[in-house]
């Protein structure tokens, strides 16, 4: 339950920072939502939940095609961990319940 609901996250990238929204629902160890950024959704998938460490992909087309890779740790109303984006490496991300 703890990593249901929904984020602000600020996301660390080669092009500076970036503001997306994040929205989780843990059941039994899968998460669903989705996650948001300059006004594209979109579903999260291969998306876990252990504890308070969380995992989930989301492919983005903004501002150019590809798939973001996830992990990170709930401590109560705050979240952080890395985002993977492919080839150029990985960058912290923080956020927010919202």
């Amino acid at each position: 339950m703890a990593v249901d609901g929904n984020w602000n996250l600020t996301l660390s990238t080669p092009m500076g920072e970036r503001q997306a929204t994040l929205s989780l629902k843990n059941s039994g160890g899968t998460l669903t939502g989705t996650q948001g950024a300059e006004g594209d959704s979109a579903e999260i998938f291969d998306a876990t939940a252990n504890g308070d460490d969380v995992a989930w992909k989301v492919s983005i087309t903004n501002p150019m095609p590809i798939t973001l890779e996830f992990t990170g740790k709930v401590t109560g109303d705050n979240i952080a961990g890395e985002m993977g984006i492919g080839p150029m490496g990985s960058f912290p991300f923080t956020g927010t319940r919202a």
